[in-house]
């Protein structure tokens, strides 16, 4: 239902991918010269943000301590990432990404800004050191996935199957107790739970509401968007070859329309499959995407 793109199109997903393993490389060649100036300006810290940094919310995303940090995030965004930019669209998914790594990175440093300030000074130091990875980006796009395609089996760690909204809800629960008990390691340690469990509620509300407003911006008011018909049945006349007729009875803006229309029709399909739709809910489909692709 995205408007049709011009030109080539070239995946948002593959992109910041590449952009993601490039960085990475650059990262170690700066590292082996000037390893303190990486960590003080590109890494996520509340030292950092402290003194202005505040590219360093963006800048952290694409930093990575290790291969096999690098490798985890990239397979995950990749994956995952396709499917949820091909329904959102490639500006809203890059919206969603770094909006999700934006409020994880938040999370993380604020969490130990908060425990030093009622106290809890111990609890702090889980919090407290510099952040890097594509993780809070990627848990974002898990969950707009879990969201988008809830009954799609995926396999965990490429060997146990389990439906999209089952890992949504592990991925919440391994985040918040590692928020709740970091010093336990029972995940690993120097893992930065709060920054997933900020990524994932980042990309739950982002594709909520991305979902209301059909994944468009809105810039002109209900009142002033041009109606788009919707297909009414009437009653259960044949026409001349047999077949039911539809005929166009009322106007509706495009919002009402799609949210009526259109979403209940999206739902089925990613429940039960485009096999499981009737003719008239082909009908309207077809309908609605003519409709947009004219706007």
């Amino acid at each position: 239902m995205r408007r049709p793109s011009y030109g080539p199109y070239r995946s948002a997903t593959v992109m910041l991918v590449i952009s993601i393993i490039l960085a990475f490389i650059a990262q170690k060649i700066l590292e082996s010269s000037a390893p303190l100036s990486v960590a003080k300006y590109l890494y996520l810290s509340i030292e950092g943000l402290k003194q202005g940094y505040v590219w360093q919310l963006v800048s952290f995303q694409f930093l990575h301590s290790n291969l096999m940090h690098l490798a985890g995030n990239c397979l995950v965004i990749f994956l995952l990432g396709r499917s949820v930019e091909e329904a959102l669209g490639r500006k809203s998914f890059l919206i969603l990404y770094f909006l999700s790594g934006i409020v994880g990175g938040l999370c993380q440093t604020l969490a130990g800004v908060f425990a030093n300030a009622v106290g809890l000074h111990d609890y702090a130091l889980n919090f407290t050191g510099p952040v890097v990875g594509a993780s809070a980006g990627g848990f974002g796009i898990t969950a707009a996935f879990a969201l988008l395609f809830p009954d799609q089996i995926l396999l965990l760690f490429m060997i146990i199957p389990m439906r999209a909204k089952y890992l949504l809800w592990l991925s919440i629960a391994v985040a918040g107790w590692g928020v709740a008990f970091p010093s336990t390691g029972l995940f690993g340690e120097h893992v930065a739970h709060a920054a997933h469990l900020g990524g994932i509620l980042a990309g739950l509300i982002f594709v909520k509401y991305a979902v209301h407003w059909h994944f468009q911006w809105p810039q002109l008011s209900r009142r002033t968007r041009p109606p788009v018909r919707r297909l009414v049945k009437v009653h259960s006349q044949k026409n001349g070859w047999g077949r039911d007729k539809d005929v166009v009875e009322e106007d509706l803006p495009p919002e009402e329309f799609l949210s009526k229309e259109v979403d209940p029709i999206l739902d089925k399909i990613s429940a039960h499959g485009i096999q499981s739709l009737t003719d008239r809910e082909r009908r309207i489909l077809e309908t609605a995407r003519s409709k947009m692709g004219k706007r």
